[in-house]
């Protein structure tokens, strides 16, 4: 079995104590040139390998970030994840990725194993609510600083990287009314996530000054996905009084309502308005076009990183928040002809 060198086989070599090894390739000052010399002769003569993990852990470091978040798969996270690991690179450190698929026990299931993790820090994208703190506190209390990105559970000193869905949303509905479409539905996901309550409260903000009654009705809670958004807006159009218009959660959702108002025959745009919340780069391509509001995924993954370096770096370093804003990008979809 292949052996490989170690400080040890280099002090035996030399017949030097393996401190003066150590200390040699460290190049410290009570070492001579002369004795550094030899020991970086013998170390490239044995191809030694200095195991950077050991030497981590001795200083009580990893240089190891976990992620925690929905998915990797769609465009949204993947940006995010790429501004994540930019930063991350740019400070030595490499990065995990722990995917909960946006259920709560799965979610749960990797939060209870991070506590007692080696990671230097954790980013969290969260689908859980704040009656689930303990978790969080458990990661904190071992150490390991926690920030928040896009999603973040509704707890107290806890840093987070967030978009500004009051302002995107409060925009979108707006947008909405101004091409003539009076009867804004609102689809979205589960109201006991924050960022829920976010774009809920900009929708109804975009009503109430719009001089627009807010009818319970016309606002549901389901999952976040294109299904649930088919479902959604199926239930919406068997309704008495049926909306115009629906300002959906994600991108997901409003494609799904577009696929159902195909199905009844109703024309998008034209007939219906609808404005979706990511810019997905399907938003783009379907047809009729989405208009949606535009995350900046890359800047919050970079964003949120900067912020967890200074929390690793200084352990009492204060809680932030960021707030990043997007922009309305106008399709076919709010198109009114």
């Amino acid at each position: 079995m292949h052996h490989s060198a170690t400080i040890r086989d280099i002090a035996q070599r030399l017949e030097i104590s393996v401190s003066t090894v150590s200390r040699a390739l460290r190049d410290t000052h009570d070492v001579s040139p002369f004795t550094r010399k030899k020991v970086m002769s013998v170390a490239a003569e044995l191809n030694y390998k200095p195991n950077y993990n050991a030497a981590a852990l001795a200083k009580g470091k990893t240089y190891n970030i976990g992620i925690v978040l929905p998915f990797i798969t769609n465009h949204y996270f993947s940006s995010v994840v790429t501004g994540i690991y930019q930063v991350a690179n740019h400070h030595g450190y490499t990065t995990t990725v722990y995917m909960t698929g946006d259920i709560p026990r799965k979610e749960l299931s990797i939060l209870s194993t991070l506590s007692g993790s080696v990671l230097d820090g954790v980013l969290i994208c969260s689908s859980l609510s704040a009656q689930h703190e303990c978790y969080f506190k458990n990661i904190t209390g071992s150490g390991i600083p926690v920030v928040f990105f896009d999603r973040a559970a509704d707890i107290s000193n806890t840093s987070r990287v967030l978009h500004d869905d009051i302002s995107g949303a409060y925009e979108a509905v707006t947008h909405l009314i101004k091409n003539g479409y009076t009867k804004v539905a609102h689809i979205t996901g589960p109201g006991d996530l924050m960022f829920t309550r976010r774009r809920l409260e900009g929708y109804i903000s975009g009503l109430v000054a719009n001089n627009i009654p807010v009818r319970k009705e016309w606002i549901i809670h389901s999952a976040f996905t294109q299904e649930a958004g088919t479902e959604d807006t199926f239930r919406l159009l068997n309704l008495e009084e049926k909306p115009d218009a629906i300002f959906a959660v994600n991108d997901r959702k409003a494609i799904g309502a577009l696929i159902a108002l195909k199905e009844k025959n109703i024309l998008p745009g034209n007939e219906f308005g609808v404005a979706g919340f990511t810019n997905d780069p399907a938003a783009a391509i379907i047809s009729p076009s989405l208009t949606t509001i535009e995350e900046p995924g890359f800047d919050i993954g970079r964003e949120s990183c900067e912020l967890l370096v200074k929390h690793m770096k200084k352990k009492k370093y204060s809680a932030e928040e960021k707030i990043l804003t997007g922009r309305l990008i106008i399709r076919e979809s709010s198109n009114r002809m």
